[in-house]
């Protein structure tokens, strides 16, 4: 038979869904449009939140020990976020921590009424959104380029106007990193308007190798 506390939990469960859902789909997926980082937010927040609630509800029943406990799962959960193997972005990084903070507080919130839990929700919502609105995402490309003789500031427009030409973009501005004068490359972060791209900003191996080498040696 369902109790009390198992309804409770699944109303605060679709609380956490939903909040988690707007920040995950309508402001970070609007941007980065990264399908990987969607699917592992969306299942990280779901398992965080049954993991914390029946935690609590289980040491509820151990002699009160629910504060120790409490502080060992933050603990090991918080410490999941080194489970990855690659270096994981800043801002991805901080809505991954978002998510959990937030899904722990709507699943160990049992004493706060539903009104403290959304209010709760919707003020982490507008932090998100406001931050979103004020520090825009310049969406950007590492290209690899062959045309070094472009890469000296007196033939900067040169240089923007052969990028656009073969991107096929709107160039805001590109700045130079390393340069291999054996091979004649060089590695350029080319930044451009418009973030309908979904490799936009998006970092594999080759791309990580390029903003070493990028970063390694800045001309202008």
């Amino acid at each position: 038979m369902i109790t009390t506390e198992f309804m409770q939990m699944l109303v605060r469960l679709l609380v956490s869904i939903i909040a988690n859902w707007i920040i995950i789909d309508r402001l970070y997926y609007q941007k980065s449009k990264r399908r990987d980082f969607y699917f592992t937010f969306m299942l990280i927040s779901i398992a965080i939140f049954f993991l914390v609630f029946f935690m609590i509800f289980i040491l509820e029943d151990l002699k009160g020990k629910t504060g120790i406990g409490i502080g060992i799962g933050l603990f090991g959960i918080f410490s999941i976020m080194r489970y990855r193997t690659d270096t994981m972005p800043v801002r991805e990084m901080t809505y991954l921590f978002v998510l959990i903070a937030l899904s722990v507080i709507n699943a160990i919130a049992a004493s706060a009424s539903m009104a403290e839990v959304l209010l709760t929700n919707v003020i982490v919502i507008a932090a998100v959104w406001i931050c979103e609105r004020q520090l825009r995402v310049q969406p950007c490309k590492f290209v690899q380029y062959d045309r070094i003789e472009l890469i000296s500031p007196d033939r900067y427009d040169d240089l923007k106007a052969d990028i656009e030409a073969r991107l096929g973009l709107k160039v805001r501005r590109i700045d130079v990193g390393g340069v291999d004068l054996l091979r004649d490359t060089a590695v350029l972060k080319v930044y451009y308007d418009g973030g309908d791209s979904p490799t936009a900003n998006s970092v594999d191996g080759k791309t990580k190798a390029k903003q070493d080498d990028f970063y390694s040696s800045l001309i202008f």
